[in-house]
């Protein structure tokens, strides 16, 4: 007789595993136990030496759906005699040194949502329905190991029926810690000045929202504002109240058939929607769009999701409605609210109602967002359905552990340990308070359930003035932690790195702005990456900011810097006729500006291709103000889309300074002159992203070509842009180039937190 002691990590708890393992030892007749221990899972087995080894390889391909076996450490050795009568799931133990982690929130599986649309079944339209195959996890567990008890579900005792399912290993439902039922589970209920009296909540909530009103409705790991999409009035009276006056809004339908009354969809883009993860899929406007115009203005696209929890799946089937509105219901830059007080304190004047429940929600989780490029998927957003689960650093050292902090707008951290990168749910923006506080509690309890508790490295960005840096040190004092300050778009590149399995390469790495190392803006850049060391091989033409943060606002500063000195004719006339409305204090603060030009006064150097984009859009009079990140440019990339590809511009590379320089002032004078000669907006539009992208594309051609690499990679959030991804793509692997885009990471600052884990990896190897 032998036996055996496994330990198992990764995505084990909380998935239905000890049920699994439970049959398959049974179904095998092998003796033991299985439990929760830590964040591991712990099998004893007693019996044949060819059944313990089948029992092990049958897990590996047998395991629950969910679930992810990162590693199982065994050891099989000979006994005289049996410990064990039986199979049996013992009690958790929380003693534990592994790096397992529980699994992201999932989507109401198809048998939960049967029973809930059955009307014989006691959880008929009970909001709350969920098993081991799905249903919240990360917003709702406290500590490890993962068990009830350690959850907001301990607030709701079982009933016996429920208790039964719980405790029956044959049972979906077993130890299946969310799981309840209307009698013993979490309540809804709608409120407005105290909670109304209604049978039904949900029903009326939905009555309420066909009817006009706006609704906050608590969901699973966030509060979302809600309205009807196709009711343009009621879609800007919540603009107005959130004071997002064009920022698009992404909306859930009931099924694929509403959506597509409004948008296109492809078959990949399918998958995604209806995957057990249910991101927010951006999706083509069809030619029948019905919903507002205010919904996602300006724009060709439209962000899009399928429901995800029980509570959106009824609230859907009472209306009629092709889509509602679904945004996450913060003020601009602050965190989603997630109790029940501060949701109706914050949104008091915004929504009309308050569709609550009274489990607590204890990690906010934002909604992921993808988007599709020539087929390919890319994470905008990656948050819930997918965080915390880890990405693999092959090459790190696995003692070493680190807090990598990211950038400071789209704020993702992770946390580094036992060559597992845990990458949290979207922060935010850490330039706001509470978005900080937010981050530092976000750390503290991600470390928690990771195990982590030494640190030896605190990654940040090279930005002196970001608080994650200050952070960082802070970071750096509690842990007696050494502190890697990481370049931005080498995070970026590191990030792309790891997403495509390469070592080595040429990276485009393109987007608003990043802290370089020699202290100006960069955002439009060559990088040989190899190793742990990169050097800048190109860039964008050096361009000045004039009033620094203003030509982020006001993107026509942008287009008269660039275009100063290389006009032929009367610059401050022109900008009189055509763009005194795009500066807030008219003809006057065009003086100032080319004044300020002139002095150098408070004009910063940028190479950021999001400032060229910027510019080209004002120059179209496509936007003339930002009021988002990344407005100006998404609305630029909507009006190329309308093109039909008629027009073309030349770019020019020239090589300066020992690195390769695109001259961006070139491709701006060439869309002056274009508008003069009264070509059509959308072509010149398409035009000039097309030179913008494949004049990047040919500086990183020559550096490859001198740097002898095969391999060029596109980063950074103007690689969220189809067209100009295309367009780059198509240019390198015409001249015989591999081109590699993120799949599974973000090509904005989401990634840039996993990119500095790499960075601490590759020196610490």
């Amino acid at each position: 007789m032998y036996r055996a002691h496994l330990t198992v990590e990764g995505i084990v708890q909380g998935v239905g595993f000890r049920p699994a393992v439970y049959r398959l030892a049974n179904e095998l007749g092998l003796t033991g136990y299985v439990r929760n221990m830590g964040n591991m899972v712990e099998i004893a087995l007693e019996g044949s030496h060819e059944g313990i080894e089948e029992f092990i390889e049958r897990l590996k391909k047998d395991k629950p759906p969910i679930s992810r076996i990162n590693s199982i450490k065994k050891e099989i050795f000979e006994v005289n005699e049996a410990s064990f009568a039986e199979f049996s799931i013992k009690e958790s133990s929380s003693s534990s040194s592994g790096t397992s982690v529980i699994p992201a929130d999932v989507a109401t599986c198809s048998s939960c949502l049967e029973e809930m649309m059955d009307e014989n079944n006691r959880r008929y339209l009970y909001p709350f329905t969920a098993c081991t195959d799905c249903g919240p996890r990360f917003t709702v567990i406290e500590s490890i190991p993962y068990d009830r008890e350690r959850t907001s579900m301990r607030d709701f005792p079982l009933c016996s029926s429920c208790m039964e399912e719980y405790l029956n290993p044959l049972d979906r439902r077993y130890h299946a810690e969310a799981t309840c039922c209307p009698i013993c589970g979490p309540k809804p209920f709608l409120y407005r000045d105290g909670i109304l009296k209604t049978p039904d909540p949900i029903k009326m909530a939905a009555e309420l929202l066909d009817d006009g009103s706006i609704l906050a409705v608590k969901g699973i790991g966030g509060t979302h504002l809600v309205c009807r999409a196709d009711d343009d009035e009621v879609v800007k009276r919540l603009r107005s109240g959130l004071g997002r006056p064009n920022q698009p809004f992404a909306c859930m339908s009931p099924d694929l058939e509403s959506i597509e009354s409004y948008a296109s969809i492809s078959d990949v883009e399918e998958e995604a929607l209806t995957s057990r993860r249910r991101p927010i899929v951006v999706l083509k406007k069809s030619r029948d769009y019905c919903l507002a115009p205010s919904v996602a203005p300006g724009l060709h696209n439209i962000g899009v999701m399928l429901p995800y929890s029980g509570l959106h799946h009824v609230l859907l089937r009472y209306t009629e409605a092709p889509a509602y509105v679904m945004t996450s219901a913060n003020r601009p830059g602050d965190p989603m609210f997630i109790e029940n007080t501060e949701i109706i304190g914050g949104l008091q004047g915004i929504a009309d109602y308050f569709l609550l429940h009274d489990r607590r929600i204890v990690n906010r989780c934002d909604d992921s967002v993808v988007r599709f490029r020539g087929g390919e998927m890319a994470f905008i957003r990656r948050s819930r359905g997918y965080a915390p689960e880890p990405y693999e650093i092959p090459h790190v050292a696995g003692d070493v552990s680190a807090i990598c902090l990211g950038p400071e707008l789209d704020v993702t951290f992770s946390v580094l340990k036992g060559g597992q990168c845990y990458v949290s749910q979207h922060i935010g923006n850490t330039s706001r308070y509470d978005t900080l506080l937010f981050l530092k509690d976000a750390v503290d309890y991600l470390m928690g359930i990771t195990g982590t508790e030494d640190v030896d490295v605190i990654a940040c960005d090279l930005h002196p003035q970001f608080l994650t840096t200050s952070y960082a040190e802070e970071l750096a004092s509690r842990f007696s932690a050494e502190v890697l300050r990481v370049q931005h778009h080498h995070a970026h590149a590191l990030a792309l790195m790891l997403d495509a399995g390469v070592d080595e390469c040429i990276c485009i790495a393109a987007d608003g702005v990043g802290y370089g190392d020699d202290g100006t803006s960069w955002g439009g850049e060559i990088l040989h990456c190899h190793g742990s060391d990169y050097e800048r091989l190109g860039s964008l033409m050096p361009q000045r900011m004039p009033g620094g943060d203003l030509a982020t606002r006001y993107p026509a500063r942008m287009l008269l810097s660039m275009l100063r000195g290389r006009y032929e004719g009367d610059l401050q006339e022109l900008f009189r006729e055509r763009y005194s409305d795009y500066f807030p204090h008219g003809e006057r603060e065009i003086g100032v500006v080319m004044r300020q030009l002139e002095s150098g006064l408070n004009t910063g150097i940028s190479t950021g291709t999001g400032r060229v984009l910027d510019a080209i859009s004002a120059a179209l009079r496509i936007c003339g103000v930002r009021t988002y990140e990344g407005e100006c440019a998404m609305k630029l990339e909507s009006e190329a889309f309308r093109a039909s590809e008629k027009l073309s511009m030349s770019f020019e590379v020239k090589e300066k300074g020992g690195r390769y320089i695109l001259d961006t002032s070139a491709i701006l004078l060439d869309v002056m002159e274009l508008i003069d000669r009264g070509e059509n907006r959308a072509e010149i539009a398409h035009a000039a992203q097309k030179a913008v992208a494949e004049g990047l594309a040919e500086m990183a051609v020559l550096a490859a070509d001198d740097a002898g690499v095969k391999c060029i990679g596109g980063t950074g959030g103007v690689f969220y842009n189809e067209a100009i991804s295309l367009a780059v793509r198509d240019y390198v692997t015409e001249r015989g180039y591999r081109f590699i885009q993120h799949r599974n990471s973000c090509a904005g600052d989401g990634s840039v937190s996993l990119g500095q884990a790499v960075a601490v990896a590759l020196r610490y190897r």
